[in-house]
């Protein structure tokens, strides 16, 4: 029996972070299926599918060989890098130093990329399939790896699944629906949001594999993702450009 008090936060960071992965996976798959037909689009997405699921099928298993404390600690540095580095990111876009992440553009840039390539000749279905596979392989990668830190530290492998696939469901639905780039769902927003779970995961992980268990055990991780809110908050506020600086 799950208990869910306890597997909220994974379920929470996986669907949010596994969100930001499939619309960008979505926005390519889209732009393939535009140009040549939904079936190659779909079948290269499925081939790739089927790969993450073996790879999820043989590193679960070989997870639980290792001592939980030593997997916590691998873990938990892992995470605490990777969510630094989209936290980073995510404070230099909210202060304008850096171009936000858009959509719609992506899509248009992907297109111009395999139009020449895929516009005729059977070769097309198989490259159309070929770049579809790339584009949810490379971000389902970062999906699988979530769940597995996430999960894994402490036996959420489901729940940090479960969110995940319901991103899956609820990005590929709205996507369906509207038959264009998601450029509406506020990515960079997202993104802020993951690096503050993330990283508030790895200093839990990290901790907690070097046996310093924390003071109310997961509820800890509510304070440390307020830390990391605010520090992150407080940085834009700090490295955005003055009027003064940003007129000269």
């Amino acid at each position: 029996m799950i208990d869910w008090t306890t597997a909220a936060p994974a379920v929470g960071a996986a669907f949010v972070a596994s969100t930001v992965e499939v619309v960008e996976a979505f926005t390519i798959v889209l732009a393939v299926a535009t140009l040549r037909s939904w079936r190659p689009a779909l079948t290269g997405a499925g081939a790739a599918l089927a790969v993450l699921a073996a790879v999820v099928a043989a590193l679960g298993p070989a997870l639980g060989l290792v001592p939980l404390h030593a997997l916590q600690l691998v873990i938990g540095v892992l995470l605490l890098l990777f969510g630094l580095g989209w936290l980073r990111k995510a404070v230099l876009r909210a202060a304008g130093l850096m171009a936000l992440h858009d959509e719609a553009a992506i899509f248009e840039r992907e297109k111009a990329e395999i139009g020449g390539e895929v516009a005729s000749g059977r070769s097309g279905d198989w490259i159309a399939g070929l770049a579809a596979f790339k584009a949810v392989l490379l971000e389902g990668l970062e999906v699988v790896f979530i769940v597995l830190a996430v999960g894994a530290g402490r036996g959420l492998m489901l729940p940090a699944a479960i969110g995940a696939l319901a991103a899956f469901v609820v990005v590929m639905a709205a996507g369906l629906a509207v038959h264009k780039p998601l450029s509406k769902v506020p990515e960079n927003t997202l993104k802020f949001g993951v690096g503050v779970m993330l990283s508030s995961f790895g200093v839990f992980w990290t901790s907690e594999g070097l046996g310093a268990p924390w003071p109310g055990g997961d509820l800890a991780l509510i304070g440390l993702a307020g830390v990391f809110l605010v520090a992150g908050l407080g940085l834009v506020a700090l490295v955005r450009p003055r009027p003064a600086e940003a007129s000269a």
